[in-house]
C-alpha cells in the first residue's frame, strides 16, 4: 500500500503534539490522530510503528523542542544567570506545550538511540551550566536531579492549579531557583554520602 500524498511522519508528529497539548497525552491515540488528519487509522502505519512508535517520536520531538528553548536561554550567559534562564525556559516550555512536555518525562527505552541522544542534549546542557559551581561530575548529576525535581514539581503543581494565590508564579520560581543555587554551594561540604 502506498503512503497517502501529503501525509508524512513530521505531519503526524505535529498533529499528535497538538492533540497532546489540547487534551493531554492519553488523548493521543491512532484513532484520534486519524480523525484529526481526515484519514483512516491504517494509513498511519505507513509512517509510524503504531501508538508506541508515535509516542516515542513525540518524546524525541518534545525533548528537542525543550532543548532548543533551554539552549537559547543560556546562550552567552553562565553561572547563576544561566541556571535562572534555563529554569525559566523549562517552565515556559511546560506552560506553552503541556502535552508535549509530558512526553519528555518518559523513561528512556533501552537501545533507542534517537531518544537517548535527545535526552542527552538536555543533560549535557545542564552539566555545562553547572560547571561554574565546581561540583565535580557526581555532584553535577546530583544537582541535576535536584533541579529537574524542582522544575517538574513546580510545573506540575502550576498546571494542576496548585498555585491559586494571587502571587506572580515567575517570582516564586525565581526565588526557588535562587534557593537551589544557594544550596548547591553547600554540596561540597556534604560530600558524596
Amino acid at each position: 500500500m502506498s503512503p497517502r500524498a501529503g501525509l508524512d511522519t513530521h505531519t503526524l508528529v505535529m498533529a499528535a503534539a497538538d492533540i497532546a497539548d489540547e487534551q493531554g497525552i492519553e488523548a493521543v491515540t491512532l484513532a484520534a490522530l486519524a480523525a484529526k488528519l481526515g484519514v483512516r487509522s491504517p494509513s498511519l502505519y505507513n509512517h509510524i510503528n503504531g501508538l508506541q512508535g508515535l509516542r516515542t517520536l513525540l518524546a524525541i520531538y518534545g525533548l528537542e523542542q525543550l532543548y532548543t528553548r533551554m539552549s537559547a536561554a543560556v546562550e552567552g550567559v553562565s553561572g547563576d544567570i544561566a541556571i535562572h534562564a534555563m529554569s525559566q525556559a523549562y517552565v515556559d516550555f511546560a506552560r506553552s506545550r503541556p502535552g508535549l512536555y509530558e512526553t519528555t518525562l518518559r523513561a528512556p527505552e533501552q537501545e533507542n538511540v534517537p531518544l537517548e541522544l535527545a535526552g542527552n542534549l538536555i543533560l549535557s546542557l545542564m552539566i555545562h551550566a553547572l560547571k561554574a559551581y565546581d561540583l565535580g561530575a557526581e555532584g553535577e548529576l546530583h544537582a541535576i536531579r535536584g533541579l529537574r525535581s524542582i522544575l517538574h514539581g513546580f510545573t506540575s503543581l502550576e498546571h494542576k492549579g496548585g498555585f491559586g494565590m494571587p502571587l506572580d508564579a515567575n517570582i516564586s520560581l525565581y526565588r526557588l531557583i535562587s534557593t537551589f543555587i544557594a544550596g548547591i554551594g553547600n554540596m561540597k561540604a556534604v560530600g558524596k554520602g
